[in-house]
């Protein structure tokens, strides 16, 4: 056999064996950070988790910015991504109660990032159409924002007791 007769089908034979396509990678879960207390937020998922040592210990439905994700300057309707500290926790006539958050943080002022008053928040006090919760809907302008006033107490309580860290992706 000739050796170019011989390559050819060795080419062949290489053809004919299937090769596994390389899949994608999973998608990330959610999932609490392993150690210490966080509240976190799960934009694509529309949950916040208040998590301890790597377990949720509270998890709730919540609307996000109606301008989408990624805020960069104020009045965009987004709710930022990151990790932010919270302040304390206070009333609101608006949406029962008002957590803030610390945005923008000094590394996002520095690159232009702009807007007040984000926080975590319940539902408002203008009550949603019969039958309808106040989320998933996406409505608030930048804020996160609990279904009821009982689960944005709770964050609150956890909040008050833990200092977490807030971390929204």
């Amino acid at each position: 056999m000739s050796a170019v007769r011989r390559s050819c089908c060795f080419l062949a034979v290489l053809l004919a064996v299937p090769v596994a396509a390389a899949e994608p990678p999973p998608p990330t879960s959610p999932a609490c950070p392993p150690v210490g207390d966080s509240v976190m937020v799960f934009t694509r998922e529309h949950e916040l988790w208040l998590c301890h040592d790597g377990e949720p210990v509270g998890r709730h439905r919540v609307a996000l910015g109606r301008g989408g994700l990624d805020k960069r300057r104020g009045g965009d309707g987004r709710t930022p991504l990151g990790t932010y500290e919270l302040g304390e926790p206070r009333p609101s006539r608006k949406f029962g109660i008002f957590i803030p958050v610390a945005y923008p943080t000094p590394e996002q002022a520095a690159q232009g990032f702009s807007g007040t008053e984000v926080g975590i928040h319940g539902p408002r006090r203008r009550a949603p159409a019969p039958g309808r919760r106040a989320a998933p809907d996406d409505w608030t302008l930048g804020c996160i924002a609990t279904e009821t006033d009982l689960e944005a107490e709770r964050v609150a309580e956890f909040i008050r007791e833990r200092k977490p860290l807030l971390v929204v992706r």
